[in-house]
């Protein structure tokens, strides 16, 4: 059987990571890929439990380092049960965020070193990282329009936080992308979703070739 391969969408609030990753997952289908859309955290009944947790704006919410742990809990159940058993199948998985938001949110963002956000992920889900990650990247201006089109009933919690905020979370996948392009593909994610998606399929031929 052929192993799958594993894609990550990431970027910031309104950067368009869940349309790009319906839009190409509907284009390996069509090539004859089975593929699974997933998200974080979520993706497994427990992860989506913790992700009500995290998400929701009642109460105070959590102090970084609780927030970073629970999203390294969520994680490390949505590996297991999900994406490594999906990809041992021969499946693509196409996954809306992973452990980069948390290295971007909870660390550029939060504060938390990157060294100890790594350690949570090595001991949560040993390590895993995607076969491909894919940055779209959008202007602060794209971001607000596309957020407030979103979230007409409002934010969700990490959502709803200041620009200032977003603005070192947004820093931070730029280093991080920086640091590790082996792994990165960084898309501008300015233009019409057609437009982005023909951009994402093409940075994807070197996997597809083969198939």
């Amino acid at each position: 059987m052929t192993q799958g391969k594993f894609i990550a969408f990431e970027g910031g609030e309104g950067a368009g990571k869940s349309t790009q990753a319906r839009m190409l997952a509907a284009a390996l289908e069509a090539r004859g890929i089975e593929c699974v859309v997933t998200r974080e955290p979520g993706g497994t009944p427990g992860a989506e439990a913790i992700r009500a947790l995290l998400l929701g704006t009642e109460g105070e919410g959590w102090h970084p380092r609780a927030e970073a742990m629970l999203f390294a809990a969520a994680r490390s159940d949505h590996v297991e049960r999900l994406i490594r058993p999906a990809v041992a199948a021969g499946k693509w998985v196409i996954c809306d965020r992973f452990v980069d938001s948390s290295r971007a949110y909870q660390g550029g963002g939060g504060g938390l070193s990157d060294a100890e956000l790594c350690e949570l992920h090595r001991i949560g889900s040993l390590g895993l990282l995607p076969d491909l990650t894919l940055l779209v990247e959008v202007s602060p201006e794209v971001a607000r329009e596309r957020a407030a089109l979103r979230d007409v009933d409002g934010a969700d919690r990490i959502g709803g936080r200041d620009e200032a905020y977003h603005a070192k979370v947004a820093a931070a996948f730029a280093r991080i992308a920086e640091a590790e392009p082996a792994r990165f593909a960084r898309i501008d994610g300015n233009g019409r979703a057609e437009t982005v998606h023909q951009a994402i399929l093409a940075v994807l031929t070197p996997m597809l070739a083969p198939l």
